[in-house]
């Protein structure tokens, strides 16, 4: 059963009542809707319901609201760290988690976020969907998203980047997801893409993925131009 709340709209205290998980895919920044609700959002996560952010949905701003991110699902975009180029990311391997099962190795263009600021030591966070990205990708100039010395470093390192990953602190908290993907609508219809995230939420409510991932017809061409603004 889900509840779908659009254009900004914060749910009223009675709405979050029986909420395994709640699902965010909204502006990030200095706007993000969570920003102003910090302390309700964290004694939802306190009480066990989990919570995925979604593209620009895992960005928010420097101090507590960062914190908490970090806190909630273990990592999130940091303006002049992250960057958020347009780029082919090939996942050709994928980890022994929930949140794979059923879904393939696969290879798509997204604005595949990357160079998160992770929770110290990656402590009790699982890489999810991790790719190296192309050289080209933070040759931008430097700016609170474009390029930065340190993610040009790390490139050139060859690090591998994540930009899909699971929290589970195990201290009676929700559990996390975060999914940096989800600028290209067309994208949904890729079953493999689809699936991680269907099996990610079921995952962050505390809920059994089946063994095959979470099934779900392709949608069809109409219906990924239905409700389009």
């Amino acid at each position: 059963e889900a509840k779908v709340f659009l254009k900004g709209v914060w749910p009223k205290p009675e709405d979050f009542e029986g909420a395994d998980s709640v699902v965010i895919f909204c502006n990030g920044g200095g706007g993000h809707i969570v920003n102003k609700h910090l302390d309700e959002f964290d004694k939802l996560m306190k009480k066990g319901v989990g919570a995925a952010f979604l593209h620009y949905g895992v960005e928010t701003v420097k101090g507590r609201p960062s914190e908490m991110f970090i806190e909630w699902i273990g990592g999130h975009f940091e303006r002049f760290w992250s960057v958020n180029p347009h780029w082919d990311a090939d996942f050709k391997t994928l980890p022994d988690h929930p949140t794979t099962r059923g879904v393939k190795p696969f290879k798509i263009r997204d604005e595949w976020y990357y160079h998160m600021r992770f929770r110290p030591k990656m402590e009790n966070v699982t890489p999810i969907l991790s790719a190296h990205p192309s050289k080209d990708t933070p040759k931008r100039r430097d700016g609170a998203h474009s390029g930065n010395p340190h993610v040009r470093k790390a490139v050139a390192a060859g690090q591998i980047q994540h930009v899909g990953w699971a929290s589970d602190p195990g201290n009676g908290r929700g559990r996390g997801f975060g999914f940096t993907g989800g600028h290209f609508h067309k994208n949904w219809k890729d079953d493999n893409f689809r699936k991680v995230i269907l099996n990610a939420i079921v995952w962050t409510a505390g809920l059994e993925v089946p063994t095959a991932g979470v099934a779900s017809k392709t949608p069809t061409a109409e219906e990924m131009e239905a409700n389009q603004d």
